[in-house]
């Protein structure tokens, strides 16, 4: 999965709510002379207090470059409706609005839009850019000064999340009464990373990861016989990367006949690949499938991207992103009509620009998102809120990863000093998809599935044995797994209670005990681990390290999950006749149903799984010497980011 890189973060410090936020908190007038004033929600980074203050002094000097997102209509109004339509049984259910009905009814006013103009430049800030929409928001610049006397803080110096000295207002922004309504909440009061830099033109593509021989065609093809015994026997080597046709029939797409005829897929990531298209036409026939049609593949692109460098947004570390989502949706709905949208950087706010894009436009009603990031670094979750609800009042269905690491923690994330979950998985409007590891047989059948969590035993030097595992005992060298939990920001939404146990519900990531049952995720599983991963083409440089050329590689990650469940969700609309929506309603009412599988960390009782990798030294360039790995699965985590799948819902796979 993506990890989203943002250009100006503000963690979020709104109390927890399964509706969508409120913009503007409105308990108390903030204490200050003049007007009154009202606190803005999610202004005020967590990690701006006093004692991580690297100055004393005030900011005074600088320019500030902010965007006041507006709040819209009746809020409460939507997140009721995007409810009602998305629930079986609900008298409202599938009276999906169209793009212009959402706006008239929750979209923000002209009023709303000349009040935000005018307080912001009567504070001589200049707006640069407004975007009246879903999601919209009044973009302005200025100095610290004009900054300060708008939003009324003050500008200090801080350790920010990136352990180094940022600045940051040292309270929460606030607006005036008369307009606090209109507003949302408000990105770039913080300078906690890097400005992004324009760029005309994106980089070449990246190095291919080649894959080290010998490798199975399906699960238990070739078995290591001269590599050493774990857990009692000689295990198999793993896969080469499953082609979509042998995921269609382990999941039972190509025995349903669907194959998203009439359905459209969105897919949401940075950044464009230059070969995009070409490529998923290579891979379709290599695999054996059927290439895009004409004018069955789309794009929709930002007008300029920004920020590609490595050490920023790293672009061709997406285009390998969005060469799996596009093969992965057409491989599990080969006639659905796809559209990649592009956004301009990996910010938060171009992509959340991309997503209303989506909406304001009704681009698709299934939406593919694999990024994500710890959720106390993300900024302006009411917007995001706002832009999943409006989609699910319209019909549309959004799909994001849950990570690859358990709970997020300082190990995956050292900027992060806690144990959560992802964001947007995590938003109540979203299907939060996790990680499995699946065995797929010699007639494309599925065979077994348990829990994504893999750890790394290597042979040991003279090669026979395994470096940390004796006979029957358990490596503890971690390498990846889904992620899950459950969320410290989000109270239980109405869909999950009575199927997720309030044990689970209210057992926080701190070890501490929630008095409110909690939304946990994921929601739904597929496969993701590498050790069963899945083989994708792209255009990369060649081993001789100057050209370029179509390439295969095997990749996992819930990278893999998100749109492989993306396109079989077209496939079950195709079904249905008619959009699904915001899916996760349907999905817990169909709970414990033949719909889907129990997946748990041990499928054949007490025991391990496991399988027996090659990697080259380097993949860059298929340079040896092989080294042998061995790879147990079920093991979702590591130590308190563990993630155990048992029967019934968990929040490593949800059945």
């Amino acid at each position: 999965m993506r990890r989203v890189k943002r250009k100006l973060r503000a963690a979020v410090t709104a109390a927890a709510a399964t509706t969508l936020a409120v913009g503007v908190l409105g308990s108390a007038a903030a204490a200050q002379s003049g007007p009154a004033r009202m606190p803005i929600t999610g202004t005020h980074p967590a990690w701006a207090i006093p004692s991580a203050r690297v100055s004393a002094q005030a900011v005074t000097t600088g320019t500030v470059a902010a965007r006041v997102y507006l709040a819209g209509q009746n809020q409460a109004g939507l997140a009721a409706y995007a409810m009602a339509v998305s629930t079986p049984g609900n008298t409202q259910y599938r009276h999906y609005l169209t793009p212009a009905q959402v706006m008239a009814e929750y979209g923000p006013t002209a009023g709303q839009v000349s009040a935000v103009r005018s307080w912001l430049t009567g504070a001589d800030l200049t707006v640069t850019k407004v975007e009246d929409e879903i999601g919209g928001y009044v973009e302005v610049e200025g100095s610290v000064q004009a900054a300060a006397r708008a939003f009324g803080v003050t500008f200090g110096t801080f350790m920010g999340p990136g352990r180094q000295a940022d600045r940051a207002p040292a309270q929460a922004a606030t607006a005036p009464a008369s307009v606090a309504s209109a507003v949302l909440t408000v990105s770039g009061l913080d300078t906690a990373t890097h400005n992004m830099k324009p760029a005309d033109t994106l980089p070449p593509p990246g190095s291919n990861y080649w894959i080290a021989p010998p490798c199975s065609e399906y699960y238990g093809q070739k078995i290591a016989v001269s590599e050493p015994s774990a857990y009692g026997q000689k295990q198999p080597w793993t896969n080469c990367g499953y082609t979509p046709r042998q995921i269609r029939g382990a999941y039972n797409v190509t025995q349903s006949g669907m194959t998203g005829k009439g359905q459209k897929v969105a897919i949401v990531d940075a950044y464009a690949s230059p070969t995009m298209l070409s490529d998923a036409n290579d891979y379709a026939q290599v695999t054996g499938d059927k290439p895009f049609r004409a004018g069955q593949y789309t794009q929709d692109l930002a007008s300029a991207f920004t920020g590609t460098a490595a050490d920023e947004c790293d672009a061709q570390g997406w285009y390998g992103e969005e060469s799996l989502d596009v093969e992965s949706v057409h491989g599990q709905a080969p006639d659905a009509n796809v559209t990649y949208v592009g956004a301009a950087s990996c910010s938060d706010e171009d992509l959340a620009a991309a997503l209303a894009l989506v909406v304001d436009n009704h681009l698709a009603s299934i939406v593919s998102d694999s990024w994500g990031e710890p959720y106390d670094q993300a900024t302006i979750v009411p917007v995001y809120d706002l832009i999943f609800a409006a989609g699910a009042a319209e019909g549309i269905g959004f799909f994001f990863s849950a990570g690859d690491n358990g709970y997020e923690s300082p190990a995956e994330d050292p900027s992060s000093d806690q144990l959560q979950v992802d964001w947007p998985d995590s938003s109540p409007y979203v299907t939060s998809v996790g990680g499995t590891s699946l065995a797929i047989g010699p007639s494309h059948n599925y065979e077994f599935e348990t829990s994504w969590g893999t750890v790394l035993d290597p042979l040991a030097s003279g090669g026979k044995s395994w470096e940390f595992t004796p006979p029957g005992e358990y490596p503890q060298y971690y390498d990846g797994s889904g992620g899950g939990g459950v969320s410290t920001a989000f109270t239980q939404p109405s869909y999950q209670a009575g199927v997720v146990p309030a044990s689970l519900a209210t057992s926080l990531p701190n070890g501490t005990t929630s008095p409110t049952p909690m939304r946990v995720v994921p929601d739904v599983s597929a496969v993701a681990d590498p050790s069963t991963g899945f083989l994708v083409g792209q255009t990369t440089l060649q081993p001789n390290g100057t050209s370029y050329a179509f390439s295969l590689s095997r990749i996992g990650g819930t990278s893999v999950a998100c749109p492989t469940f993306a396109g079989i969700e077209a496939d079950a609309q195709q079904a249905a006749g008619h959009a699904l929506g915001f899916a996760d309603p349907a999905i817990y009412q169909r709970y414990g149903t033949s719909a889907f599988h129990d997946v748990t960390d041990h499928p054949f009782g007490p025991g391990y799984l496991a399988e027996v990798r090659n990697n080259y030294t380097d993949p860059a360039t298929q340079t040896g010497p092989l080294i042998t790995y061995l790879r147990t699965l079920g093991g979702d985590g590591e130590g308190a980011a563990a993630l155990p799948a048992v029967k019934g819902y968990d929040d490593s796979v949800r059945p």
